[in-house]
């Protein structure tokens, strides 16, 4: 019998589903699956609210990095927001988020979640007063308050920052000490219930930390692979030790080009 193609994302997955199912691995799936929910944590017994705070200028992959994820975790309900709602364009200003909620409409949130972004960006954010006393007041009551790349730099800017160990954007270290924070290495540094990550895809090693802190190791494992978040990267320059004069300062030249 002749099928037409599939056709988009579903239609990838129901083939992929169909060969599962022919080649008679989905009882295997199924069992492993029973097997892997059984050890997992159990789910929070109430919803869980996560606030990705957007706002002109912002690097994309600091934001959509925790959001992919964690959105797949049990319970968990992640909510954009900025100053008001509506589209919110990033750094290259070649693409827009929208966020659901303005400042005033989310007063609250259990996670809290900063994304950095370009020069322009973050100093203009870690400059807004109500966005700062939003920060402020989040995290009063969060229960965790986190931060990726140079968004650490605008939790400084709100005084969470200071006398505790942090991490922020390679080149934006040095900076951490105007805003009262001990620089700390590593992809993400925990202090207290404030988790500041380095620079930009670090942000998806802090979230999985952070899945397992709320649902369990097991489940973060899950969602790793569910994510397929596996790198093995071409090339060994991803951290400024590693990398030469040259890639450093192209690797900047590269980000400044590209702002708007």
């Amino acid at each position: 019998m002749n099928h037409p193609p599939a056709r988009g994302r579903r239609g990838v997955l129901r083939t992929a589903a169909a060969v599962t199912l022919t080649t008679g691995l989905a009882s295997t799936a199924t069992a492993t699956a029973a097997r892997a929910e059984s050890a997992a944590a159990p789910p929070p017994r109430e919803s869980l609210d996560v606030a990705v705070l957007l706002y002109d200028g912002f690097t994309a992959l600091d934001a959509v990095g925790p959001y992919e994820t964690l959105c797949r975790l049990p319970g968990v309900r992640v909510t954009t927001v900025a100053a008001r709602r509506g589209p919110v364009r990033t750094d290259t200003g070649q693409l827009g988020l929208v966020a659901e909620r303005s400042l005033r409409e989310l007063p609250r949130a259990d996670v809290l979640v900063v994304p950095g972004g370009g020069e322009r960006g973050t100093v203009a954010t870690m400059r807004d007063a109500r966005v700062l006393e939003w920060i402020r007041g989040v995290h009063r009551h969060s229960r965790w308050t986190t931060s990726v790349c140079t968004g650490s730099l605008i939790l400084g800017a709100a005084g969470l920052l200071r006398g505790l160990p942090a991490t922020t954007y390679w080149a934006s270290r040095d900076y951490l000490k105007e805003v009262g924070a001990v620089y700390a290495p590593g992809r993400f540094v925990t202090a207290g219930k404030v988790i500041t990550a380095a620079g930009v895809s670090a942000g998806i090693d802090m979230a999985l930390h952070l899945a397992a802190t709320l649902s369990g190791e097991q489940v973060a494992r899950a969602v790793q692979l569910a994510v397929e978040y596996d790198p093995e990267p071409p090339f060994d320059s991803g951290s400024p030790e590693k990398a030469d004069v040259a890639t450093r300062a192209l690797a900047l030249k590269l980000i400044a080009d590209a702002a708007r």
